[in-house]
């Protein structure tokens, strides 16, 4: 079949407005880098959301779930089958200490939200630029805390369209890991337990943490946030800088020299230039503490 065949069997269950062919997924990825994808689809509730994976796994067209593009590169050849984002699923209700949220919203907003309602737990978030989805598929976490420290359930859907209720244990949370990245299921929304604080408190941390990571990240370039995983007993950014890595790249990508666990665009990179930086900040870091730098962001698609 052809993509254009696609996009008119998915149009029988999705909005056709939300179905577009050879999208540009460069407004959709943080480091404003990658090709095109043959279609891209913006399901607008959950059933839709079931049909698209249901038709890509009925008829074997590979499928690639893009959340808030924070954690992603996409080659410059782009993306063949189906790219889906759940952006629509948006929806967030607050009720006494629980929280729900879709997998579309930006989980930085929940933070705000949960402030709002004087409800801590959710403070270390509060700058992470992913959405719930793909917060939940890496357990996302920052500044001493977790998704796992107050998530209490998910609903996902498996490759075949199946939905399935994963509990906390049953979602098997670690470092940067879990079952939904295990098993490649896709994550519909999630239930989170806070607890009821003092607002001025909440509101005072949320600062804090605001001002250490605009203090300390580049924020003021397109980037995929932290590149790299942290190797046991070490830091990837003292790593690199200590290689004096900072400012060298390939391209338009640099390491920045704000903060060495990070590549930014200047401007006009490629995803190859990008893709190259990483490469060699893992070579040089190899060759002078003999350790293997593992890549955080998740690199997909294919090279022009």
């Amino acid at each position: 079949m052809t993509k254009e065949q696609w996009a008119k069997d998915l149009a029988q269950n999705i909005n056709p407005a939300n179905i577009k062919l050879d999208e540009s997924l460069q407004q959709y990825t943080m480091t404003k880098l990658g090709g095109k994808a043959d279609v891209f689809v913006l399901p607008e509730t959950e059933d839709e959301a079931a049909a698209v994976i249901r038709y890509a796994h009925t008829n074997n067209i590979p499928l690639l779930m893009l959340g808030n593009g924070s954690n992603m590169v996409v080659r410059d050849g782009g993306l063949r089958g189906i790219v889906v984002t759940f952006a629509h699923l948006d929806e967030i209700h607050i009720n006494g200490d629980y929280v729900y949220a879709q997998s579309g919203v930006l989980i930085k907003d929940v933070s705000k939200l949960a402030a709002a309602a004087s409800l801590t737990g959710f403070e270390f978030a509060c700058g992470i630029p992913g959405s719930i989805g793909g917060a939940m598929a890496m357990n996302a976490g920052a500044y001493g805390g977790e998704i796992k420290d107050i998530i209490i359930s998910s609903k996902v859907l498996t490759k075949e369209g199946e939905i399935l209720k994963l509990s906390k244990e049953e979602l098997e949370l670690g470092y940067r890991q879990s079952i939904i990245a295990k098993k490649g299921y896709y994550v519909l929304s999630s239930e989170f337990q806070l607890t009821q604080g003092i607002q001025e408190e909440i509101a005072a941390k949320i600062a804090d943490l605001t001002y250490q990571r605009e203090s300390k990240q580049p924020l003021e370039y397109p980037s995929a946030g932290s590149v790299f995983k942290r190797p046991p007993g070490h830091f990837a950014g003292k790593l690199i800088q200590d290689s004096d890595l900072q400012g060298k790249g390939v391209g338009d990508a640099e390491v920045s020299t704000k903060h060495a666990g990070f590549i930014v665009n200047k401007g006009n990179a490629t995803s190859t230039d990008y893709i190259a930086t990483i490469q060699m900040v893992q070579r040089v870091v190899k060759e002078k503490f003999g350790i293997d730098l593992e890549t955080e962001v998740k690199i997909v698609g294919d090279d022009l």
